[in-house]
């Protein structure tokens, strides 16, 4: 069991207004921290923190990693880094920028951590193991990634990111964690978001076919929100440096998430397919023995419930 935060702990969350980052700041702040959140808004939204603004332990505050972070005299204890955009829709839009994020933006967080003395968690991904050769995927497995393909300023990005932390650690004495995160879904996912299952929600409550890219073999895991968000603390919360997966080890085709989204939504959409996009994974699935050994953390929604609550969520914005 993590240790419930000191009320005198100040915690900076960068993508801070994510669909990832919001309800991080809600966990955070119910343990007692002060939280800063740190968003660029390019994908993340005031309205998943608008909630937020009124509570006297939460500070907003509109910035780009990429630039100079300056937080004045505030004391930070630790930091979490999730700024980045996460969906090949958003991190293609401007790979450069994406690139310059897990680089420059990467530093800066750092340095950050390094001039307050502060604890820093980097959200990594299971995209640094790229088309896998191995699977389930460990923590050991160095990948199978393309250096110069479409996808490389997001995954090799975060296989950069992952070793500035490390040098960091080695060469300053930076204590970090490092997350590689597998596919999470949930509540305040944008419309636009173009990953699988917004997309398929979308387009299932709009009576508009479903696409399939590929034949619907290849495979996912799907992590609900709130299983994450309880894996990224426990993990900041421990001893370990990881790099330590947090994901749900449930594998199911694109076939299957796409049916159950549709019996979900009460959709009568018909399934389309499309041909597969370049250097996209064939299959992807967490070996979490590590998580569970170290931060004895298993995710509990199943993917029936969090697709459900997911759907609502939506009926909501659609």
């Amino acid at each position: 069991m993590a240790r419930v935060t000191k009320k005198s702990e100040t915690v900076v969350v960068t993508g801070g207004a994510g669909f990832i980052g919001s309800p991080l700041c809600e966990a955070l702040l119910a343990r007692g921290s002060r939280v800063i959140c740190l968003d660029s808004m390019v994908t993340g939204s005031e309205q998943n923190v608008a909630h937020l603004k009124k509570h006297p332990s939460f500070t907003l505050i509109k910035a780009d990693i990429v630039e100079h972070i300056e937080l004045g005299k505030t004391k930070i204890q630790k930091i979490y880094n999730l700024a980045c955009p996460a969906s090949p829709v958003h991190y293609q839009a401007n790979p450069i920028k994406t690139i310059k994020t897990n680089t420059i933006g990467v530093i800066n967080v750092l340095g950050l951590a390094k001039e307050h003395g502060a604890r820093v968690l980097q959200a990594s991904t299971s995209e640094v193991y790229g088309d896998p050769l191995e699977h389930p995927q460990t923590e050991t497995y160095w990948g199978n990634v393309n250096p110069n393909g479409i996808r490389a300023c997001y995954d090799e990005g975060k296989r950069v990111a992952e070793a500035l932390f490390f040098e960091y650690h080695r060469c300053h004495g930076v204590e970090i964690r490092i997350a590689r995160i597998f596919n999470t879904y949930g509540p305040r996912m944008a419309k636009n978001d173009g990953r699988v299952v917004s997309n398929f929600i979308v387009q299932a409550l709009s009576g508009k076919p479903m696409t399939i890219f590929g034949d619907g073999t290849h495979t996912r895991s799907f992590c609900y929100v709130s299983d994450l968000v309880a894996g990224l603390i426990a993990l900041m919360e421990s001893s370990s440096t990881g790099p330590i997966n947090l994901g749900n080890p449930e594998e199911l085709t694109m076939l299957q998430i796409a049916e159950t989204i549709r019996t979900a939504a009460g959709s009568k959409s018909k399934i389309v397919h499309k041909k597969l996009p370049a250097d996209d994974p064939h299959r992807r699935k967490p070996d979490i023995s590590l998580a569970k050994k170290k931060l004895r953390w298993t995710p509990h929604v199943r993917v029936t419930d969090g697709i459900a609550k997911t759907v609502e969520y939506f009926r909501s914005i659609v």
